[in-house]
């Protein structure tokens, strides 16, 4: 037995006999659980990747039948149409099996190899497969929110979002005409000391999240607050309404220290010019 499943003091108690073969076989069962992933990931993109391969082939054996240069000209379109398809259909194979599947997540503090951690993961790994192969084509396009929501995760009337970089939609709010700016990071969770925790994170109406900032679990944003680009607001972080953080890590600025920051700017820029 290795030493985390020995030491359960920061574990809820368990909640079956399920639970309690996961904690005493932890390694064993979380090699099982990637096993299963993979699983999983293979056949929604099989199934994904099936009207593209046939769009191909029919597409690829037209181009065969060509002189000159229109079969290549037809073959790499029928490639790259075929790539879009591909896309498209896992944006709705995805929502259905993260619908069907356990992948309803709650707020929990406690061990990474438990039962309470399994919706977690699979939740995630679903969603990755479209973050890392096609949702940065369809960011900020219809399709891209589309399937945000359709994996539970809240947006308000035209918030911007532009950026892929999420985990956990399910436990994450955005309000009525906020933005995320370019690359920004958020997440509802966070690690550390054997403990894993999951706790949502809000962002409120008109609120501002600026370029590269990074919003981790357990975080509040106001209405129409701003957080400064490349700030990193940890864990805890309640910011009020109207507000400006910034930093690493982030804090309150208040508005004459804004002020002078951009009377600074505006004078560095006035020398250069």
């Amino acid at each position: 037995m290795n030493s985390f499943a020995k030491d359960q003091s920061k574990n809820p108690p368990p909640t079956n006999w399920l639970d309690r073969l996961l904690r005493r076989f932890s390694r064993v069962a979380y090699g099982l659980a990637v096993l299963l992933m993979y699983t999983l990931a293979s056949t929604a993109l099989g199934l994904a990747l099936a009207p593209a391969l046939w769009i191909w082939s029919g597409l690829h054996g037209l181009a065969a039948s060509l002189h000159g240069p229109w079969p290549w000209i037809l073959s790499g379109f029928a490639l790259a149409l075929s790539f879009f398809i591909f896309g498209l259909v896992l944006l709705l194979v995805v929502p259905i099996y993260n619908w069907v599947l356990p992948t309803r997540v709650k707020p929990f503090k406690g061990g990474y190899y438990t039962l309470h951690a399994l919706p977690w993961f699979l939740h995630n790994g679903l969603f990755y497969l479209v973050r890392f192969t096609f949702l940065p084509f369809v960011t900020l396009t219809p399709f891209g929110v589309w399937f945000l929501k359709a994996m539970g995760m809240k947006i308000g009337r035209h918030a911007f979002i532009n950026t892929e970089y999420i985990s956990d939609p399910q436990l994450i709010s955005i309000g009525d005409d906020a933005a995320l700016g370019g690359s920004v990071r958020i997440f509802a969770h966070y690690g550390g000391g054997g403990n894993l925790v999951i706790a949502p994170v809000t962002v409120g109406n008109r609120a501002t999240l600026g370029l590269a900032c990074c919003v981790m679990g357990d975080v509040i944003i106001g209405d129409d607050a701003t957080i400064l680009p490349e700030s990193v607001l940890l864990p805890g972080s309640r910011v009020g309404a109207g507000e400006t953080w910034g930093g690493v890590p982030a804090r309150r600025i208040e508005r004459e220290e804004m002020e002078r920051i951009k009377n600074e700017i505006r004078g560095m820029s006035e020398t250069l010019g």
